[in-house]
């Protein structure tokens, strides 16, 4: 049982569809006005029936107020990281500081390629992501002397001017399932993202992934509470009980997040779902009694 201790937050994970192109930023909205704490969109740069991450995440941006805005992830081999950091730092900026970060090595590689993006082999785009993060750390480290000088395997930045630096610290959390990824995290990210439905054996397989992660952590000089845990996930309201994860009423599903909490220490629960009515669920009705449960056991 492995309890961080970090207090719950609760976001939204809407599909970047192009037609028709304002429902994404509707649904943004509706997240917002749900009291959700992120918004976050996937980033397929190939796929011709997405919009663009990056532009709809400005544009939504600019139609919200409070709500933080994610990438979930970003697609590196299609982001040059000198480039993303600015765009990222400029963005949150303008937006008071509401930009965070997740990022992964990259997926689909045939679609990389058509889009010319170059095929990396596993461990090649593990050490390329580890390259892009100091990167891009780099570009934001405004107080650090003199200009950016980094020959990576896989990136070069020479003589880069750092700037402008974000309006807070924007967390970088990677998308990561396997031993290198998970190590990688544990060394270096601010949160580690997985989605619920890819994780080879459920929530179960979340104790010996976090058990690769803070042994990573702890070999690099950090504590693991250094590292927190986002999960996306899916599910289905039902009106009774429901018969498995995440199906059921909405005190099922804040019941089983408490549980997720404690025992394997997430605290960023975002819903893949594109109908409104789940995200007013979600925000309404999950997220504060999730909270209150987990309040309620910490302080047993």
């Amino acid at each position: 049982m492995t309890d961080y201790g970090h207090a719950l937050w609760f976001g939204s994970f809407v599909t970047p569809a192009a037609r028709p192109p304002q429902k994404p930023v509707e649904l943004a909205m509706t997240s917002e006005r749900a009291g959700l704490d992120l918004v976050s969109f996937q980033d397929h740069p190939y796929q011709a029936a997405f919009q663009d991450t990056w532009t709809l995440m400005s544009y939504v941006a600019a139609r919200t107020e409070r709500i933080r805005i994610s990438g979930n992830v970003l697609s590196l081999p299609l982001r040059p990281p000198a480039v993303l950091a600015r765009a990222a730092a400029s963005l949150d900026r303008l937006t008071g500081g509401r930009v965070e970060m997740g990022i992964g090595a990259g997926a689909f590689w045939d679609g990389i390629i058509a889009m010319g993006g170059r095929r990396l082999a596993p461990a090649d785009a593990v050490r390329a992501l580890e390259e892009a993060v100091e990167v891009i750390r780099g570009v934001w480290a405004t107080d650090e002397p003199g200009p950016l000088e980094l020959q990576g395997e896989f990136y070069a930045v020479a003589g880069a001017k750092r700037g402008p630096a974000p309006a807070h610290p924007i967390p970088i959390r990677i998308g990561a399932y396997k031993p290198r990824m998970l190590r990688l995290t544990g060394r270096i990210a601010d949160g580690w993202l997985p989605s619920l439905g890819y994780l080879p054996a459920g929530p179960a397989s979340l104790a010996s992934m976090n058990e690769q992660i803070d042994e990573a952590a702890s070999a690099a000089g950090r504590k693991p509470t250094a590292v927190t845990r986002t999960l996306n996930l899916s599910g289905r309201f039902t009106g009774g009980a429901g018969g498995g994860m995440f199906e059921g009423t909405p005190g099922d599903w804040a019941e089983q997040i408490a549980d997720l909490a404690l025992q394997y220490g997430v605290s960023g629960f975002i819903l893949a779902s594109d109908d409104p009515a789940d995200l007013d669920l979600f925000g309404h009705e999950v997220a504060p009694r999730a909270r209150e449960l987990v309040r309620s056991e910490r302080t047993a």
